[in-house]
């Protein structure tokens, strides 16, 4: 499954929790926006996380 910034940002839109864990993410580490979707992506969607369903269904 490979990365995809229009489908990360599509899938965060679309859940409350992600778009806080991604403003987590963001303020903690300091990152720009692109860099803390790929993280957010690594550590909730990939290699069967949480959210790779609503992802693949994208």
């Amino acid at each position: 499954m490979q990365y995809s910034k229009p489908k990360m940002e599509q899938l965060v839109k679309n859940d409350t929790e992600l778009k806080k864990q991604l403003n987590q993410i963001m303020k903690e580490h300091d990152l720009e926006k692109s860099f803390a979707l790929k993280a957010l992506y690594h550590s909730v969607v990939k290699d069967g996380g949480r959210y790779q369903r609503d992802y693949q269904e994208l």
